[in-house]
Formats: C-alpha cells, sequence, structure tokens
C-alpha cells in the first residue's frame, strides 16, 4: 500500500449545527458546498478546488463532551494580513503562533462543534 495525500475530514453534528457549520467553513473559511452524495442524513460536503474536503455529517443528538485524542487539522493557507483583517471583520475569535524554528505561522479557529481548525502561512525568508 501507498498512501498518496489526506483525502477528506468528516465533522458529525446535530441536525441544529447545520447552518452554523455552513457560516464557519462556507463564509469564514471560504470553502464551495458542493455535490454530496444521496445519504438518508442531512450534510454538506465542502470543496477546495475539485476536492471535497470537508464532509459534514448530522447525525448527532448531542455534541460529545470529549474529543478523544483528536486535536486539530490544519489547511495551508496564504494572505495571511487579509485572513486576520477577515476574522477580525466578521468578529471571529482567533489564536495565533509562530512555529519555533521554522518560517511558519499558525491561526487557529475553533468550529460551532468545537473541533480546533488550524491555517498554516508560510513567512517570508
Amino acid at each position: 500500500m501507498q498512501l498518496h495525500n489526506l483525502d477528506h475530514m468528516t465533522i458529525r453534528c446535530r441536525p441544529d449545527d447545520m447552518a452554523a457549520m455552513h457560516e464557519f467553513y462556507g463564509n469564514v473559511l471560504g470553502l464551495k458546498p458542493g455535490r454530496r452524495p444521496d445519504f438518508d442524513f442531512p450534510g454538506i460536503w465542502f470543496y477546495l478546488g475539485d476536492s471535497p474536503v470537508v464532509h459534514i455529517a448530522a447525525r448527532l443528538e448531542s455534541l460529545p463532551e470529549s474529543k478523544g485524542t483528536y486535536d486539530h487539522v490544519s489547511f495551508k493557507a496564504s494572505g495571511i494580513v487579509e485572513t486576520r483583517a477577515r476574522l477580525d471583520a466578521m468578529g471571529v475569535a482567533y489564536g495565533e503562533a509562530p512555529v519555533p524554528g521554522f518560517p511558519l505561522h499558525q491561526i487557529f479557529l475553533t468550529d460551532p462543534t468545537g473541533a480546533k481548525v488550524e491555517l498554516t502561512f508560510d513567512l517570508p525568508a
């Protein structure tokens, strides 16, 4: 077996969370909702280009108390100044951290279900 890349992530939520999830992944992060199989539960597939990278599955009655050992998912991003301005204008809370010893900077967000999302930016050398 040879792995090639990470294909997608699936986030389960409650049906009542769908609008907030659409706002976060669609409007805040700028992913595009798109074609999704006709599953027997509500959901949204968000695309990055031609790839459905975030699958939202409204299959929970309540959100779990624990996220287990999962910590976060990261998207490579560009335009850190514009990103900060966009998040500030939208009133979205975020944290930041430089990566010690690497020319990278991280912005951390939390989605409506409590999942942490990282945006990783290359910094000029």
